[in-house]
C-alpha cells in the first residue's frame, strides 16, 4: 500500500511539474486545482458505482446458491422415497407375469383379428392382384400386395415377440403367405419391363413411368421402416429389404448398355463404312434419348433422384465400355481416325453431349474422358504404323504409274501456263492433304506428327524418284529413238520438282506452325538435284546431236567456210522451243548451262589444236570468224534468256578474247595480249596458254618460254566473284616440252 502511495505521489509530482514549467503558469494554479478536483470526484463516483455493482452480484449469487442447496435436499429426499417404493414393488411385478403373457397374447389376437379379412382371402387377393398386373393397373396391384405383406409381417412379428425360437409357427405363417412373395416378384418383373421401355413409354404414357416410380418409393419407405424396427427388435420380414430403387438403376443401366450395343447393324464385310455408320447412329440415339430424358423423363422422378445426371453417367459409362471394345478390334487406319475423331471431338460437341438443350442442365466438361489416355495413345501409335506402311505403298504405286506415262508416245499434259507436267505431284499431295485433313480432326499434336511423317516419307520417295529418273535416262541412251517423247517427259520431271516444292510450302503453311524442320533441307536438296540432273540429261541430248558439228570447229573445213555454228544455233533454238516449257527457276539454269557448255565446247575445240595457223592471213581470218561466231552465240542466248535476267555477253567474250590473241599481228606484243587474257580469266592454266600459242603457230620456243616464265612470276590472284571458264577444260595430253617447240 505504501508503495502504491509512493507511485501516486511521484506521478502527481510529474504532472504538477509538467503544468508549472513557466512562471506565467503560476496564475493558473487555482484553475488546475479545480480541474483536478473534478477529475478526482468523477473517478471516485465511478469507483463507487463499480463496487456497488459487484456487491449486488455477490448478493444475488449467494441467494441462488442458497436456493440450489434447498432443491438438492428435496431431490435427495424424493430419490429416497422412490428407492423405498421400488424395493416394495419387486414382488408385485413378479406377480404380474401372467398379466404380461395375457397382454402379448391379446396383442397377437388383435393383429390376427385386424388382418382376419386378408388371412382368409389370401388366394382371392393374390388372384385379383395378378389380374391387375395383367391390366397394367400397377398401383392398385401394389396396394393389394402391401396389404398382404402387412398382414403377414404383423403376424410374424407378433409370433417373433411371443416366442423367438418357435420356428414351426413362423414357417407356418410364411408358407401360408407363400404366394405373396411370388406376387411381389411378378410385380417387380412388370416394373422392370416398364423401365426397360421407359424411353418409349414416357413419350406415349408418362403416367405409367410415374406409377412405377411411386411404387418403388413406397417400397423404399417400407424398407427403411423395417430396417429401423430390426435395429430395435431384431426382427426383419422375409424378402426385406427389397432394394427396388437400387435394382431400378441396375435395370436402367442394362437398358442403356443394350441400347448402345444394339445400334450396330453392319460389319466390315457388308459395309466398309460400318464404323462411321455405327458412330453416327450411336450419336443420334444418345442425343435423342438424353433430350427426351431432359424434357419428359425428368418430370416422372422426384428431384432427389437427380435422374438427368444419373442418365448422363449411365450413357457415358456404357459408351466408354463400347468404345473400348471397338478400340480393341483390329481397326484399319481410316477406322482409327473415325473412332478418335468421334471420341475426342464429336462426343462433347454441340452435335452430341454438348447440345444446347443439354448443357443447361449438365456440365459436359465435368465428364471424364471416354477413352483412357493410354488407349488413345495406343490407337494413335497403331495409326502411325499403318499410315507409314500405307503411304510407302501409295507412293511406290504412284511412282510406278508415273513411270508408265514416261514411255508413252504422246506428250505429257501441260498446266494452265503451258508447262509440261505429270499427275504425280497432284496424286502425292492429294494423298497427303487427305490424311492431314483427317489428322486435323483429332488434334493439333497428331496433325503435326502426321505432317512430319509425310515429309519424312517424301524425303525417301524423292530419292527413289531421282533413281528412276536416272534409269529413265540410261534406258533412253541405249536406244535414243525410244521413248519418242523423252525430252518432253524429262521436262515434266524437272517441272515436277518445282511443283513438289510449291506443294510442300503450301502444305506447311496450311498445317504447320513451324517454318522449317529437319526434313526441309533434305527435300529441297534432293529436288534441286533431280531437276539439275534432268537439265544435264537434256543438254546431253542436245550436245549428242551437236557432236558432229562441234567437231568441225577450229578445223581446216571450219576455216574454209563451215556452217557448223549456224547448225549449232538452229539446233539449240529448236530444242529450246521445248525447253521453254521448263518452269522457273530451272529454265534460267537450263539456259545458262546450255550457254556455258556451248562456250566451253568451243574453247575445247581451240585447246585441242585441231588447226595451227600458218600465216597472218589465216590467223586474221580465223580470229574474225571466231568473233563473228561469238556474236552469233550472243544473239542466240540473248533471245533465249529474254526476261530471265542473265548476262549472256561475258561467256561469249571469252571466245572474243581468244580471237584477239590470234588476231594480233605483231608477235612482240604477244606477251601483253596473253597477260591481258590471263588477268581477265585467272583460272587459265599454263597448258591453256601453250595450246593457244601452238594454234597461233608463229611463236618460237624462246618466246613461249619467256611468256610462260613471266606469267608464272606475275601470276594474278584468283577472283572469287569471277565464274571460272577454263578450270574444267582439259588440254589433250602432251608434254610441255613438245608444246614449247
Amino acid at each position: 500500500m505504501e508503495e502504491t502511495d509512493r507511485e501516486a505521489v511521484a506521478t502527481a509530482v510529474q504532472r504538477v511539474a509538467g503544468m508549472l514549467q513557466r512562471p506565467d503558469q503560476l496564475d493558473k494554479v487555482e484553475q488546475y486545482r479545480r480541474r483536478e478536483a473534478r477529475k478526482k470526484a468523477s473517478v471516485e463516483a465511478r469507483l463507487k458505482a463499480a463496487i456497488q455493482s459487484q456487491l449486488d452480484g455477490v448478493r444475488t449469487g449467494l441467494s441462488q446458491l442458497h436456493n440450489a442447496l434447498g432443491d438438492v435436499k428435496d431431490i435427495q429426499r424424493s430419490l429416497g422415497d422412490v428407492s423405498k417404493d421400488w424395493r416394495q414393488s419387486i414382488n408385485t411385478i413378479e406377480n404380474l407375469k401372467d398379466v404380461k403373457d395375457a397382454v402379448v397374447q391379446h396383442s397377437q389376437l388383435a393383429a390376427a383379428v385386424e388382418n382376419l379379412k386378408n388371412i382368409f382371402s389370401v388366394p382371392e387377393i393374390v388372384q385379383e392382384a395378378h389380374g391387375l398386373i395383367e391390366q397394367a393397373e400397377l398401383l392398385q396391384a401394389h396396394r393389394k400386395l402391401m396389404d398382404l405383406e402387412c398382414s403377414r409381417d404383423d403376424l410374424m412379428y407378433e409370433q417373433y415377440r411371443m416366442d423367438v425360437k418357435n420356428t414351426h409357427d413362423m414357417n407356418l405363417i410364411r408358407n401360408y403367405f407363400g404366394e405373396v412373395q411370388n406376387l411381389s416378384e411378378e410385380l417387380a418383373k412388370q416394373l422392370w419391363m416398364v423401365l426397360q421401355r421407359s424411353l418409349l413409354t414416357v413419350r406415349r404414357d408418362p403416367t405409367m413411368v410415374v406409377s412405377v416410380v411411386r411404387i418403388i418409393e413406397r417400397e423404399e419407405k417400407i424398407d427403411r421402416r423395417m430396417l429401423d424396427r430390426k435395429k430395435q427388435t431384431g426382427f426383419i420380414p422375409p424378402g426385406r429389404p427389397k432394394k427396388w430403387k437400387e435394382k431400378m438403376f441396375e435395370v436402367l443401366e442394362g437398358t442403356v448398355s443394350t441400347r448402345i450395343e444394339g445400334s450396330q447393324s453392319d460389319t466390315r464385310e457388308s459395309d466398309k463404312m460400318w464404323l462411321v455408320r455405327l458412330l453416327e447412329i450411336t450419336r443420334k440415339y444418345v442425343q435423342d434419348d438424353l433430350i427426351v430424358i431432359k424434357n419428359l423423363m425428368i418430370q416422372c422422378f422426384p428431384p432427389n433422384y437427380d435422374i438427368l445426371n444419373k442418365f448422363f453417367t449411365l450413357y457415358h459409362k456404357a459408351l466408354s465400355v463400347r468404345i473400348e471394345e471397338l478400340a480393341s478390334e483390329d481397326l484399319e487406319a481410316n477406322e482409327i481416325v473415325s473412332l478418335l475423331t468421334w471420341v475426342l471431338n464429336t462426343y462433347k460437341s454441340a452435335e452430341m453431349m454438348g447440345h444446347p438443350e443439354l448443357t443447361t442442365e449438365m456440365d459436359v466438361d465435368s465428364m471424364g474422358p471416354l477413352l483412357p489416355k493410354e488407349v488413345v495413345d495406343q490407337l494413335l501409335s497403331k495409326y502411325i504404323q499403318i499410315f507409314t506402311s500405307n503411304i510407302t505403298g501409295w507412293l511406290r504405286k504412284a511412282l510406278e504409274t508415273d513411270k508408265k506415262d514416261w514411255k508413252k508416245d504422246t506428250e505429257p499434259e501441260a498446266d494452265q501456263d503451258g508447262y509440261y507436267q505429270t499427275t504425280l505431284p497432284a496424286i502425292v499431295f492429294q494423298m497427303f492433304e487427305q490424311n492431314l485433313q483427317v489428322a486435323a480432326q483429332i488434334d493439333e499434336i497428331f496433325k503435326q506428327e502426321v505432317l512430319r511423317l509425310c515429309l519424312k516419307q517424301m524425303t525417301s520417295f524423292l530419292i527413289r524418284y531421282r533413281e528412276e529418273a536416272i534409269a529413265y535416262k540410261e534406258d533412253h541412251m541405249r536406244d535414243r529413238q525410244h521413248p519418242q517423247c523423252y525430252v518432253q517427259y524429262m521436262i515434266a520431271i524437272i517441272n515436277n520438282c518445282q511443283t513438289f516444292k510449291e506443294s510442300i510450302s503450301s502444305l506447311k503453311k496450311k498445317y504447320s506452325k513451324t517454318e522449317f524442320n529437319e526434313n526441309d533441307a533434305a527435300i529441297n536438296s534432293t529436288l534441286d538435284s533431280v531437276a539439275k540432273d534432268g537439265c544435264v540429261y537434256l543438254l546431253d541430248e542436245v550436245f549428242m546431236d551437236l557432236e558432229q558439228h562441234l567437231n568441225e570447229l577450229m578445223t581446216k573445213k571450219w576455216l574454209t567456210g563451215s556452217n557448223a555454228v549456224d547448225t549449232i544455233c538452229v539446233t539449240i533454238e529448236d530444242y529450246f522451243n521445248d525447253f521453254a516449257k521448263i518452269k522457273k527457276p530451272y529454265n534460267k539454269e537450263m539456259t545458262f548451262e546450255a550457254h556455258r557448255r556451248v562456250v566451253i565446247e568451243y574453247i575445247k575445240a581451240v585447246m585441242q589444236k585441231r588447226i595451227a595457223f600458218k600465216n597472218p592471213d589465216e590467223r586474221k581470218e580465223g580470229a574474225e570468224r571466231m568473233i563473228k561466231e561469238a556474236e552469233q552465240f550472243k544473239f542466240l542466248f540473248r533471245k533465249l534468256s529474254a526476261g530471265l535476267g542473265e548476262d549472256t555477253d561475258r561467256l561469249c567474250d571469252t571466245i572474243v578474247a581468244l580471237a584477239e590473241v590470234f588476231k594480233l599481228t605483231d608477235p612482240t606484243l604477244l606477251y601483253l595480249e596473253v597477260s591481258t587474257l590471263v588477268s581477265k580469266y585467272p583460272d587459265i592454266r599454263e597448258d591453256h596458254v601453250l595450246a593457244l600459242l601452238a594454234v597461233r603457230g608463229d611463236a618460237n620456243r624462246e618466246m613461249k618460254q619467256m611468256i610462260i616464265e613471266t606469267l608464272n612470276q606475275n601470276k594474278p590472284l584468283s577472283t572469287v566473284n569471277v565464274q571460272p571458264v577454263f578450270r574444267d577444260i582439259v588440254v589433250p595430253t602432251m608434254t610441255v616440252n613438245k608444246l614449247l617447240k
